[in-house]
């Protein structure tokens, strides 16, 4: 996510005990226990290695499924073994299994750069989700639910905010953090070795293990996939890129230009502004159409720039008008290369409503209908809405973990250091290297961000031999960037996790090679 999203983008005591377990519905769920915080500060020095561990229970595919949950703190060491922050996490693990060594381990990671676990913890895979409506959108009373899709039927995860997200903080304002945690690659490596401090006090190294990541944590968890085996021995079957960036992989130019065409198309599709022959199909009957388009054909005009002729040109952007829902003369002034920040203006102008940057369904309403870019972004005002109130009730009134310090929704990690981005890549490296590990790609038809095409083409680009592309998937889902908002989406995503997940675990002592000749 880059700066606009990120909008401009502890003590916490340490305890420990555990709640009598969570009745199957809200409804019976017992009052919690009363305190009273007045006159009773907490303290704001962060706790470096704390926990507290709570219990409850979940109904999953008509399952009960008993879970323990630990939310705490393990540090991050310097290399002279000095702690120089404090990573906090969210732990859950189905308490009914006894054998460990064949369940396997979800590690979830979110974006910004800058913003907590919250998303998916609350919102995608953990066993209790956020109240909104079917279509994602606030609801009051605020509060949480049972998630009756999550995957901790299956593995369990846990939930991990990096340095100045969530709780997690420096051990002190002396700690040098933008050198330390700040940048790519300092993100990856200092989060590998948490990774490897977890695994090996839960116990989990016998584990398979899975790394999920959503937005710019599709750049981290690529590079982790790399770093764990390269500078820790830890190997994986699995990566999930949930609303992937770029990962890396270089598209300046016409590319960059040509990629975002179906993403125009969905978004216009969704608010009824293609051609009528166009409107009358399904979604996913016109796109393929475009994409190849885009691939034939809008690609290389943008390549040739001023060398394309008149007509040629004209012809052009009579196609980019027909599948974006713009006009032909909005196409023409920008020299057929359309930027997104203007499209999300443009498209409903006429109505007085821009469309969301992560979400193209959600509606926003500017001071002025003129401009070539929307005042403010109308779903992550939405987002923030509901998911600030319900992570606060959870972490505080139900896994009991009482601190004055502020939950960062997003926090304070710029300047982010870019250079040597080449998390593509590292994962694509991380493949080759290992035959167990295998890639699921999620998105969202309606996510400008990170759209769908250019993450077919992160896909296209990584494996450009295709020695690689049986272990590699894509999914669309009709909704944006967090597609699990949506009700119909939060099922069938968290079932294509599931069944992955199943599908990537090998057969017992199937072993890790490749076969001559094969795959």
């Amino acid at each position: 996510m880059n700066k606009t999203l990120l909008l401009g983008l502890a003590v916490c005591l340490t305890l420990s005990g555990s709640y009598a377990q969570k009745p199957a519905t809200d409804k019976d769920k017992p009052a919690p226990k009363e305190e009273t915080f007045i006159g009773q500060a907490k303290s704001r020095t962060l706790n470096l290695d704390s926990q507290v561990v709570t219990s409850g229970q979940v109904t999953i595919k008509g399952q009960r499924v008993p879970y323990k949950a630990t939310a705490g703190t393990i540090p991050v060491w310097d290399e002279d073994g000095k702690p120089v922050a404090g990573v906090f996490f969210t732990y859950f693990e189905r308490s009914d299994v006894a054998d460990r060594s064949t369940r396997p381990l979800v590690i979830s990671f979110n974006g910004g750069p800058g913003t907590a676990s919250v998303w998916m913890m609350i919102g995608y895979t953990g066993p209790r989700i956020l109240k909104v409506d079917d279509e994602g959108y606030p609801v009051q009373p605020y509060g949480i639910k049972d998630n009756p899709h999550s995957i901790l039927d299956v593995a369990d995860i846990v939930y991990v905010d990096p340095v100045n997200t969530g709780f997690s903080r420096p051990a002190n304002k002396d700690v040098p953090a933008a050198k330390l945690f700040f940048g790519v690659n300092q993100d990856i490596k200092y989060l590998a070795d948490w990774i490897n401090t977890f695994v090996s006090r839960y116990n989990r190294w016998a584990s398979p293990k899975y790394l999920i990541g959503e937005s710019y944590g599709t750049t981290r968890v690529s590079g982790l996939a790399l770093e764990l085996q390269n500078s820790h021995w830890m190997y994986l079957n699995g990566v999930v890129l949930v609303s992937p960036t770029d990962l890396g992989i270089n598209r300046a130019g016409p590319a960059q230009g040509a990629l975002k065409l179906p993403y125009f198309t969905a978004t216009a599709w969704y608010h009824k502004m293609l051609p009528p022959d166009l409107q009358k199909k399904d979604l996913t009957e016109i796109l393929p159409e475009v994409e190849t388009f885009t691939m034939a054909e809008y690609l290389p005009a943008l390549a040739m720039g001023g060398a394309l002729s008149d007509q040629k040109r004209k012809e052009i952007a009579a196609r980019v008008a027909r599948y974006s829902g713009l006009s032909e003369k909005a196409v023409m002034q920008q020299n057929l290369d359309v930027p997104t920040q203007f499209f999300w203006k443009e498209l409903l102008r006429d109505r007085g409503q821009t469309v969301g940057r992560l979400d193209s369904r959600y509606l926003g309403m500017d001071s002025k209908d003129a401009g070539i870019a929307p005042d403010y972004n109308s779903e992550l005002t939405s987002w923030l809405h509901s998911f600030t109130p319900a992570i606060n009730l959870f972490m505080r009134e139900e896994l009991n973990y009482k601190t004055d310090l502020k939950y960062y929704m997003f926090g304070p990690v710029r300047p982010w250091d870019n250079t040597n981005n080449q998390t593509g890549e590292n994962l694509r490296q991380a493949m080759a290297q290992n035959p167990y590990l295998h890639v699921l790609v999620q998105s969202g038809y309606y996510d400008g961000a990170c759209d769908y095409f250019n993450a077919k083409y992160n896909l296209w680009q990584m494996d450009a031999g295709g020695k690689l592309k049986d272990r590699m998937d894509w999914e669309g889902y009709r909704s944006g960037h967090m597609m699990y908002l949506r009700k119909e989406d939060l099922a069938s995503s968290n079932e294509n996790l599931r069944k992955f997940i199943q599908k990537t675990m090998p057969k017992n002592n199937a072993p890790a090679k490749y076969t001559e000749g094969g795959r």
